[in-house]
């Protein structure tokens, strides 16, 4: 199942080239924010799976095409993203894992802006990744319990200004943070539609320049690992994200003009717009300096 947000921010469901209305069920959940209808599904899911299985089948459909998606959480409880966690193709020792916390507020959706910041930094990347939806409340679980706490997996850019930010001339986190740096979509598939998510194709494109291309198979920590790991310490709740991480290999920048794409398999595809106020450039490829100096990191 891959459950959507759409137009005015009304929950739905994807099925093919179709979006399903799911108001019926859904609209009891609705509160304050948009987020808060599907913080309300994730934490019933069980008991209106039959329901929402049923409107799948026979419920009011409308062309994709004919509707505007929308980030599938417009604002994440927390959004939770992984410092590297990716072996870069090579066999070698795994560093430890690390988090940091991203606004919820960069959080944007599918044929939405990218706006670079009029900040002065010193390049913008794009990192295409996987993103975990959290279902139910998680605290101090072990790594056996940790999948059960998982409600679906949607596809996540980290957009990343680098450098140049505040007292320290290098990078720092909160330039991860700014609006409009946190695409996600173009839906949740539930985690029972997705499997194993310890090997799904992750794609990127700016235009049709090809940029990652990897496997999750490439991951440093598993996600019992990585959520066993982050209830120790904050509590996870439905509608958390935690996003894995990247590959580097395949790291470019973004700038004025340009699309983004992220394709990821078993989930969906989407893109975004560049806007850069100022109009910088860098050149159009693969940053290579970057990906080799990831690759060819070592663990202190």
């Amino acid at each position: 199942m891959k459950l959507v947000m759409y137009d005015d921010f009304k929950p739905g469901l994807l099925v093919g080239d179709q979006v399903v209305d799911i108001s019926s069920v859904s609209d009891r959940y609705r509160g304050l924010h948009p987020s808060d209808v599907m913080f309300g599904l994730f934490e019933n899911f069980d008991a209106i799976r039959g329901q929402l299985q049923a409107l799948e089948g026979s419920g009011s459909r409308t062309p994709v095409g004919s509707v505007r998606l929308r980030a599938p959480v417009p604002r994440p409880r927390k959004l939770i993203c992984c410092f590297g966690n990716y072996r870069e193709g090579q066999d070698r020792p795994v560093f430890p894992i690390d988090m940091f916390l991203k606004s919820p507020e960069a959080v944007i959706g599918p044929g939405d802006t990218v706006v670079l910041p009029k900040t002065e930094f010193n390049i913008c990347h794009h990192e295409a990744e996987l993103g975990v939806v959290i279902g139910k409340t998680a605290k101090e679980v072990s790594e056996a319990n940790a999948m059960d706490h998982i409600f679906g997996y949607t596809a996540f850019m980290d957009v990343s200004p680098r450098g140049g930010v505040g007292r320290n001339p290098g990078m720092t986190m909160i330039t991860k943070s700014f609006d409009t740096c946190a695409p996600m979509g173009p839906c949740i598939a539930t985690a029972d539609e997705v499997g194993d998510p310890h090997d799904l194709s992750i794609r990127y494109w700016v235009g049709d320049q090809p940029r990652h291309d990897y496997r999750t198979s490439d991951l440093e920590h598993t996600l019992p690992e990585l959520i066993a790991w982050a209830s120790t310490v904050m509590t996870l709740l439905p509608g958390d994200v935690i996003a894995l991480g990247t590959n580097h290999q395949g790291i470019g920048p973004l700038q004025d003009g340009e699309t983004g794409t992220i394709e990821i398999e078993k989930i969906g595809r989407f893109s975004i717009n560049v806007s850069d106020p100022l109009k910088r450039t860098w050149p159009v490829e693969v940053d290579q300096g970057m990906a080799t100096r990831v690759r060819e990191a070592s663990p202190a």
